[in-house]
């Protein structure tokens, strides 16, 4: 792993440092750079550990439609670990891979549905400065996913830009996750 963050990992010690580190290296081979950076506030890492537990709990929307939406913040907020780290998830969970990896550049590519590039333009409306979510928009999601999914999928959305933009402020890149698995690299949105 190199150290590219602006606030070096620390060491992870004590027993809940080698119960984080054994469950890290069990889950993803070894210890994602935003524990070794929050490891130096457990109150700031016991929080997002605590909202991730939580947010997995949640079963109302497609899981699908909620991997699509937090790579797409991801990918508008710049933070290639998210992206990188979003793309391993997908395929370990066993979801739709091809169009995971397409995410990046959806706009331009052909494989998403309706409702899957509505969740896309949803999860970038909510990312953007102000967001510029339409009632219109919101409308559409609501007839689709129904209020219980729709709120779940904002929720998601929601941590997704909290996380994205504390990995991306902390400096923490990709630490190529889904390369290490063997997965095709993600598209790149093309620019014009």
């Amino acid at each position: 792993m190199t150290n590219c963050t602006r606030i070096p990992p620390a060491e992870l010690t004590g027993l809940y440092g080698a119960i984080v580190k054994r469950m890290s290296r069990k889950l993803f081979g070894e210890v994602p750079e935003p524990v070794g950076v929050a490891w130096h506030n457990r109150k700031a890492l016991n929080l997002s550990f605590s909202i991730g537990r939580k947010s997995q709990k949640m079963d109302q929307c497609n899981e699908n439609l909620k991997s699509f939406a937090h790579m797409a913040v991801a990918s508008l907020i710049g933070c290639s670990f998210c992206l990188d780290f979003g793309y391993f998830q997908a395929h370990n969970e066993g979801l739709d891979g091809t169009r995971a990896r397409e995410v990046p550049r959806w706009r331009e590519s052909d494989i998403f549905t309706p409702l899957e590039r509505d969740v896309l333009e949803y999860a970038e409306a909510m990312t953007q400065t102000p967001p510029s979510v339409t009632d219109e928009l919101s409308a559409r999601l609501l007839k689709a996913l129904g209020a219980s999914a729709l709120v779940e999928l904002t929720t998601v959305i929601a941590l997704s830009n909290f996380m994205a933009r504390c990995n991306t402020a902390f400096g923490v890149k990709s630490q190529e996750f889904s390369a290490a698995c063997g997965l095709e690299p993600l598209a790149v949105a093309s620019r014009t």
